[in-house]
């Protein structure tokens, strides 16, 4: 029997672990909505943000969620982002070599 309740839990956890590393250095509004977005568009495997808020199940009205998701979306990228996920990219790469040249042997 699978238990899906765990599995969701898991899930996130992982996207927060995911997301925290990506947005070091953000203000709480962006690490927020960055998180927001992407727990909500892989857990919804979706990219409507009706479907995104209904994933959040904020106490908020879906309308208010919608309309904060919408705004954040309209913000230039952060740099620091991008950087950071270059960085993280950077040492995922070098930890797949390390592996690979382990398991060559």
């Amino acid at each position: 029997m699978a238990n899906y309740t765990t599995d969701t839990y898991a899930m996130k956890r992982e996207i927060l672990t995911f997301t925290n590393n990506l947005t070091k250095g953000l203000h709480i509004p962006k690490r927020k909505f960055i998180t927001d977005m992407s727990y909500g568009m892989l857990a919804s495997n979706s990219y409507l943000l009706s479907d995104i808020a209904d994933t959040l199940h904020e106490e908020a009205k879906k309308k208010n969620t919608i309309e904060r998701l919408s705004l954040n979306f309209a913000k230039e990228i952060p740099a620091q982002l991008a950087a950071n996920y270059l960085a993280k990219a950077k040492t995922s790469q070098a930890a797949i070599q390390r592996y690979t040249s382990m398991t060559e042997i």
